[in-house]
């Protein structure tokens, strides 16, 4: 089969046609940086991972493009609130991000560009759309430059909107506009924000509006035109839709697909810092959820459908993924790690299926559950085969048991080292209390790892421990 993608800009499901054969190239919209990260802003990152691991599988070569907005009026006012520099907060907030990415096992970006990077490739593009007239600089001397919605009759067609229905871009005071939907591309710079926030242009100093960084950065890493532009589905519009009209009048054909995710929400409200219900990586450690299993509730569900968050919905997910995770251990066990095995039909049919991976899980579970019987009668080969598929799956998913990332070859070295050296002193002791049947100080060892979420159980080959419930 062939790859088939939701295109928001069609709205339909396309075969995927790259623009150079055997080469993708992908733009996602990362994240502003006035915060850290939370669980709503990471369900991207695997999702367009997932979908990178696709296209890799499938024999591209993709060069991924993941921005970061480091300078924006958001940022500028947590800086005043703050009484720090602007970029502190940024670059303070990227490094949770990307700390946060690592955790998720989210392949890095093959660049991640920064806005303030890239300014002046912003005053190029906004210069030659003022020369096509598609853009104007403010008559009340702030220093703003706009672009002239009424200029671009196809303005409106990536979200369906009408031009005649728009509200106010909101973005600036509509007195320097000539229509109040034109959206900024440079703000020209006010007393009233931080001194170090700006940049000289050829219309004044000032810096840029949050649209125009994304063309630019498409533009020098991607080219004119490139495959897929990603990002969630709040983004449509404004952002994208301005995107696309002031590349497009810019004089790029920009991108061939665009490709939308769901939100995650809580209580069937956006997730975010300012409604004070944003939850981070920590709280989902503060339930004894781990990040793998934090992956996998994201990957489970389609990524056009809205999650609304519940800890019984993530704590079943980490339960389902545990089950799979004892099967792969399991296995390892009886016939080694082996390599990956072929993909079974089913499941490579989902994923060129608009990334059905709801789908595709259900063929996982079905191997799983194969595999599980096949231990229990003892059918080595059908155990090797199952293990094999199940972890080609996973790798596709991100969530290979086996996968350096979860098994202590990233950051938590040393706290996995120690936790290792522990669990094996207690595991000791109780080995000795059994030696000499003391079954109560060897069951008191058990509980005791029990309730520190050590789970243990004794197999043909001795003890084998697990962090989580046992099912």
């Amino acid at each position: 089969m062939t790859l088939r993608l939701y295109d928001t800009a069609t709205r339909s499901v396309r075969d995927f046609v790259p623009r150079e054969a055997g080469k993708v190239g992908v733009y996602l919209c990362g994240l502003t940086l006035q915060a850290p990260p939370h669980i709503g802003h990471l369900r991207s990152g695997v999702n367009y991972d997932v979908l990178r691991r696709w296209l890799l599988a499938a024999g591209y070569e993709v060069t991924f493009i993941r921005n970061v907005t480091d300078i924006d009026d958001k940022i500028l006012v947590k800086a005043m609130e703050q009484g720090r520099p602007f970029w502190s907060i940024a670059y303070a907030n990227e490094l949770i991000l990307t700390d946060s990415y690592q955790a998720l096992n989210v392949l890095p970006p093959t660049y991640e560009p920064r806005a303030t990077g890239h300014i002046p490739e912003m005053h190029e593009l906004i210069a030659k759309l003022i020369v096509d007239g598609h853009a104007y600089p403010a008559t009340d001397d702030s220093g703003d430059v706009y672009f002239d919605v009424c200029s671009w009759p196809a303005y409106g067609s990536l979200s369906g909107q009408s031009p005649d229905a728009m509200q106010s871009a909101g973005d600036a005071p509509d007195r320097g506009k000539r229509d109040p939907r034109d959206f900024a591309l440079w703000k020209g710079a006010k007393p009233d924000e931080p001194a170090d926030a700006y940049w000289p242009s050829p219309w004044g100093r000032g810096r840029p509006g949050w649209h125009i960084e994304c063309s630019a950065m498409c533009r020098r890493y991607l080219g004119a035109e490139f495959d897929i532009h990603g990002g969630g589905l709040d983004l449509t519009f404004p952002h994208h839709e301005n995107e696309i009209a002031q590349s497009q009048a810019a004089g790029l054909p920009f991108a061939r697909y665009w490709v939308h995710h769901g939100l995650l929400s809580i209580g069937g409200a956006k997730m975010g810092k300012s409604l004070g219900n944003a939850l981070d990586l920590t709280y989902v450690d503060s339930l004894g959820v781990r990040p793998v299993e934090l992956r996998y509730y994201y990957a489970a569900a389609h990524y056009r459908s809205r999650i609304d968050y519940s800890e019984d919905a993530l704590r079943d997910a980490a339960v389902a993924y545990r089950r799979i995770e004892g099967f792969v251990q399991r296995a390892v066990e009886r016939v080694g790690a082996g390599q990956f095995g072929e993909l079974p039909g089913a499941f490579a049919a989902a994923m060129d299926d608009d990334l059905n991976t709801s789908a595709a899980f259900a063929v996982l579970h079905e191997v799983v559950r194969d595999g599980n019987t096949a231990l229990t009668g003892g059918d080595d080969v059908t155990v090797r085969t199952a293990l094999a598929a199940a972890r080609a799956m996973l790798d596709i998913l991100g969530v290979d048991p086996l996968d350096p990332a979860w098994t202590g070859g990233g950051r938590t070295d040393d706290l996995r080292g120690v936790v290792d050296s522990l669990v094996a002193l207690a595991l000791e002791q109780r080995a000795q209390a059994r030696g000499r049947k003391d079954w109560t100080a060897a069951d008191a060892v058990r509980d005791q790892l029990k309730q520190a979420g050590v789970v243990v159980e004794d197999t043909p080959q001795g003890p084998r421990w697990t962090i989580g419930e046992q099912d």
